[in-house]
């Protein structure tokens, strides 16, 4: 042991700077190919704007090795002696963006500069993986006294400022810790955007204090289908479950530390059955007993959508009221997928609504709650963002205001024509990049749903289709991976969907690729070798590339498979 954890030892090659995920733009050893050494003296200097990231690797690295990682002195004065020093530097935010950053590693100090903090912290992210997979535990496991990190020189920045993943918490509720823990999953994969999905038929997830049952009544169901909704099988035992407000300040706070912004939806005017069980008059009381409905308790489209009466549209602005003091995000989704205008043509009360507002027929009330929730929120400095069905019905997309954003799920259609209209677009094509498809063929998948997406299919996904050109391709935000949850009724589940294709999602948003035919797949399934064993400190249960583990498996439980290579529509 050298004094005080310094100097290096030249040709020693531990191994642990490989296998970096996502694949950063330039890396490289440093002659003599040595390595930096952290033990009981190694400090962390944190430059201005940087405390947050020091008091992360604390908490993190230093549970893990069980290092203290003090303070050290004062970083601009140059002393670097065997220091971790974290600094924003103005010529990275000018060369690399502001989640850009350099990390150079020698023998006697490691410097991470990044062109705002949340590059700072990407860079931890690096430098955590460079020490190994034990670095991605809770407490040390190894006795160890000191840790190596071989010399390097890392210089990187993302490719897409928008790298999501959808949680679905409304179909099968994710209690706070499992957020919480999905937001530290993230980080670790240098993804910025949690898409909260928490309104449905199958439940209403936030507490809202002027509407108290909506939690009350439409956070519970009596049973649940087990499957497929053309599955025989159900369970029994009531499912629910909800965030207070102080949880949903809490998962926000939690995030903002971790450079993640947190998007709540809020969905208008279909997949509103929850809330319409909590208050029947939200409904199309004129065509259905909706005092007679309660939260849905099997899966698809429900044909109970909200009545479009000006009460209603108050109703949901003081929810929206609520939602914004809670989420600081710029963007709020409000959902607008998948409403069936069956109802509202039924009812003498919507197409009055029609006759006054002078639109062609029912049909088109979808895009008037829509327009209305985008005024509203631009008015409020917020931007609309909801599926690319927002596009729907030609004067629905033409009303939304310069703003308003798009999800495009159908494929990547939508986000075409969202893009070519002025919009910006984040693209999540069902078919590339919904990781509640199953991963392979046969029967041991469980519960199948959709086409077959395996870690290689979604390693070759592009959020830019050809075709769109440069001004279109700079409407695209980025990308996300959406996790729907019909299926997936707990964390373990929601981890073998997730991964190990998170992983090669997070590469194609983060990394400036090749073309997909052009990637190098072989390379990325040796550095997942390396990310397996970190997947594995972290207790993350995912699908092995042999297939799934016994446990893994749902014999007997119909799903909804669909054959053939999926479109690119």
């Amino acid at each position: 042991m050298t004094d005080q954890g310094n100097g290096r030892r030249a040709g020693h090659e531990p191994g642990t700077g490989t296998g970096l995920i996502p694949l950063p733009r330039r890396a490289a050893g440093i002659p003599p190919h040595g390595v930096f050494v952290l033990d009981q003296y190694t400090a962390v200097s944190a430059t201005p704007g940087t405390e947050g990231v020091a008091h992360w690797l604390r908490t993190t690295i230093g549970a893990a090795t069980g290092l203290p990682l003090p303070g050290g002195g004062d970083a601009d004065e140059g002393e670097h002696h065997d220091h971790i020093v974290l600094r924003i530097s103005p010529e990275a935010a000018h060369e690399l963006g502001p989640e850009g950053y350099r990390l150079r590693v020698e023998g006697d100090g490691t410097v991470i500069e990044g062109g705002s903090a949340a590059g700072v912290f990407w860079g931890a992210q690096t430098f955590r993986q460079m020490l190994g997979p034990e670095a991605f535990r809770r407490a040390p496991v190894t006795g160890r006294r000191e840790w190596t990190v071989p010399m390097a020189a890392v210089e990187d920045a993302p490719r897409f400022r928008w790298r999501g993943v959808l949680l679905d918490v409304a179909r099968h509720f994710l209690p706070k810790d499992g957020v919480l823990r999905y937001l530290d999953l993230l980080a670790a994969h240098k993804l910025n955007v949690l898409h909260l999905h928490l309104t449905d038929d199958q439940g209403w997830r936030i507490e809202i204090l002027r509407h108290p049952r909506l939690t009350e009544a439409g956070g519970w169901r009596a049973r649940t289908k087990l499957g497929h909704r053309a599955s025989p099988l159900w369970d029994e035992r009531p499912h629910g479950g909800y965030y207070t407000q102080d949880d949903i300040r809490e998962i926000v706070a939690y995030a903002a530390e971790r450079h993640i912004t947190v998007v709540p939806e809020i969905d208008v005017p279909g997949h509103s059955q929850a809330a319409i069980a909590a208050y029947p008059w939200l409904g199309n009381t004129d065509v259905v007993d909706t005092a007679a409905l309660k939260v849905w308790d099997t899966w698809g489209v429900s044909p109970n959508v909200l009545a479009p009466s000006e009460r209603t549209l108050a109703f949901y602005e003081d929810v929206l009221t609520e939602v914004l003091e809670l989420f600081p995000s710029p963007f709020v989704h409000i959902g607008g997928d998948e409403c069936p205008a069956d109802q509202w043509r039924a009812s003498p009360a919507a197409q009055e609504r029609v006759r006054e507002l002078g639109l062609a027929g029912p049909g088109e009330l979808h895009g008037w709650f829509v327009r209305h929730f985008d005024r509203w929120l631009a008015e409020r400095g917020r931007r609309l963002i909801g599926w690319d069905e927002i596009l729907d019905g030609g004067a629905a997309g033409r009303g939304l205001t310069e703003g308003a954003a798009v999800s495009s799920w159908r494929g990547y259609a939508g986000g075409i024509a969202a893009a070519r209209a002025g919009h910006d677009v984040v693209m999540c094509p069902e078919q590339q990049v919904y990781l509640d498809h199953r991963q392979a063929a046969g029967t041991d998948e469980p519960v199948p749903i959709g086409y077959v997406r395996t870690l290689e299919d979604v390693y070759r996904f592009d959020a830019v289709p050809p075709g769109l050109g440069e001004a279109g391709a700079a409407r695209v935000l980025g990308a996300q991976a959406n996790l729907w949850s019909e299926v997936t009724e707990n964390q373990q589940r929601l981890d073998y969907q997730a991964f190990p294709r998170l992983a090669a999602f997070a590469e194609t948003v983060w990394s400036h690729l090749p073309a997909p035919a052009e990637r190098d797949y072989p390379a990325f399934e040796r550095r997942m070798t390396a990310h397996y064993a970190r997947l594995d400190a972290l207790g993350v249960d995912y699908r092995p590339p042999g297939g799934p583990r016994p446990w893994q498996r749902r014999p007997g439980v119909l799903g909804r498979p669909i054959e053939g290579a999926p479109p690119i529509v």
